[in-house]
């Protein structure tokens, strides 16, 4: 009898704390305003320190999973990583901001002021130009993917946010007519993915060199884990107590924004998933392939909408929403490819 794979306690309930943080952080801006305002003007180059500080202890520990020693095995599923690498950022970027244009601009035309709606818009091109680095290695786990196979798309995927971030998040944000500071952008990118990611690097060798591999996988890596949590955590709280005015003057745009970050995760997954079918990709490669595509690195959008539009902005409202739904959202596409692994 096979084991039935779980996923980790604070990931399996990731929704509830972020329903908890979000009730915790509108109270805490609510009843404590004026410490919350004087946290919220600590800033450098309009970067607020504590949100920085903590999201980099978000990422950090995500990069260092990270191994690009790995990259030898792309020729083992070519057809694979190229489809993983044409959805995720020749299709899912912009879908993401179709989607979002209906919605925001068209469909809730009654409810959001037009000046607003650029904002929302430009939280969901964030979270869309930003494909999964870390979640991805808990889904590919769950639905039965290769893992040596997820390594490559996360290595790939992260060497590309270095390079096509920037001008995909430009090219979409310009169309929605909104001004892009590419100094504040690039500067996000670098200090949110090269950094962390370069550390991360120097960090895996060093250990495994001196440590091991079993060492460095069952006992240096389980330890970052709850730090990359609760720093979210925290982070969530900050928000929502900077943005707790909003929200109780607009309890119901929460959902109003989570319809089409969900109606967009469906939606890439089965494109991926049917397009995998048709190259013919074995399970354990399609599977990981489709929850790479549909799943979001929340926590770099969760920062650049930060750097380029503020902590109380719709934009990083939109990002957090995004933390919200992935969980529940994933795992049922988890349970769709397990469903569907024989058909």
């Amino acid at each position: 009898m096979t084991e039935k794979k779980q996923i980790g306690f604070f990931e399996k309930y990731l929704s509830l704390w972020v329903i908890l943080c979000i009730a915790g952080g509108i109270a805490l801006g609510h009843f404590n305003g004026e410490q919350v305002q004087f946290l919220s003007k600590l800033e450098i180059y309009k970067v607020n320190i504590p949100v920085a500080i903590l999201i980099w202890l978000m990422i950090y520990p995500m990069m260092l999973q990270v191994d690009f020693s790995s990259l030898k095995n792309i020729r083992k599923s070519p057809k694979g990583l190229i489809l993983t690498v044409v959805v995720n950022w020749l299709i899912k970027p912009f879908t993401m901001a179709f989607f979002a244009w209906i919605f925001f601009t068209k469909l809730y035309g009654a409810f959001i002021e037009p000046e607003l709606a650029g904002e929302y818009i430009a939280g969901a091109i964030l979270l869309g130009a930003a494909p999964c680095t870390a979640m991805v290695f808990v889904w590919s786990y769950l639905s039965d993917g290769d893992p040596n196979y997820t390594l490559v798309q996360v290595s790939v995927n992260d060497l590309i946010i270095l390079v096509a971030f920037v001008p995909i998040v430009g090219l979409l944000l310009g169309i929605t007519d909104i001004t892009i500071p590419y100094d504040t952008l690039v500067a996000s990118v670098v200090v949110f993915v090269v950094i962390p990611l370069v550390a991360g690097f120097l960090t895996h060798k060093s250990l495994i060199t001196r440590y091991g591999e079993e060492w460095f996988t069952k006992v240096f890596l389980p330890k970052f884990k709850p730090v990359s949590i609760i720093a979210l955590l925290v982070t969530l709280v900050l928000l929502f107590a900077f943005q707790g005015t909003t929200i109780l003057e607009r309890p119901l745009i929460i959902l109003l924004v989570a319809v089409p970050l969900v109606l967009q995760t469906y939606f890439i997954f089965f494109v991926t998933w049917f397009g995998g079918r048709k190259l013919k990709l074995p399970y354990p490669i399609c599977a990981p392939a489709s929850m790479i595509g549909a799943s979001n690195f929340f926590e770099l959008a969760v920062a650049v909408a930060i750097a380029l539009f503020g902590l109380q902005s719709p934009a990083a409202m939109v990002t957090v929403v995004g933390v919200l739904v992935e969980v529940p959202v994933m795992l049922s596409l988890v349970a769709i490819a397990k469903r569907w692994r024989n058909n």
